[in-house]
């Protein structure tokens, strides 16, 4: 995976430069969800793997699927991927498109982890304590997990804040096995 990403991370690179001199950031982010999510149907995927299909083609076909769901602009994004032999990376490129359009935001995609739902209250207080520490706006997505036991796991970005009880026993038990 993280050859794919290494080799998508130019592409998403130049799909937000091209989308931030249109000033169309989210439109983007929105064309690369769609060819991403088509290009990971089955059926397309296997044209992409045929060698007697060109890339051409496969956007031909995505841009005729699409119909005005893909701008020019993005048409010749597309053509630029398919001439270097690039179309499978796009579902690798949005997700990192999705990544630098949120830091140029300033938004930061954080799940917690509980054990029991969060009220509104809870969550707003949550959200408003994490964009303090972050500097950011965050977008908090809230799971449910029993193993937790009572309080909450933090995902941030690539930060985890151990809040559970759950964490906690452990520390206990290996600070008391230490």
């Amino acid at each position: 995976m993280s050859s794919l990403t290494t080799l998508a991370r130019p592409y998403a690179k130049a799909a937000f430069e091209l989308a931030l001199g249109d000033e169309a950031l989210a439109r983007w982010e929105q064309m690369l969800e769609l060819a991403g999510d088509v290009v990971s149907e089955p059926s397309i995927a296997d044209l992409l793997d045929n060698p007697l299909i060109s890339g051409g083609a496969v956007v031909k076909i995505l841009t005729d699927a699409a119909g005005d769901a893909f701008d020019s602009r993005f048409a010749d994004y597309l053509a630029v991927l398919a001439a270097n032999d690039r179309l499978t990376l796009l579902p690798a490129i949005k997700t990192l498109y999705a990544e630098l359009r949120a830091e140029a935001e300033r938004r930061l995609r954080v799940r917690v982890v509980s054990a029991v739902p969060l009220d509104d209250d809870q969550a707003e207080r949550m959200r408003a304590a994490l964009a303090r520490r972050f500097d950011r706006e965050i977008e908090l997505q809230s799971e449910i997990d029993p193993a937790v036991i009572g309080g909450a796991v933090v995902y941030a970005g690539d930060q985890v804040i151990d809040g559970s009880l759950r964490g906690r026993l452990m520390k206990l038990s290996n600070s008391l096995s230490n």
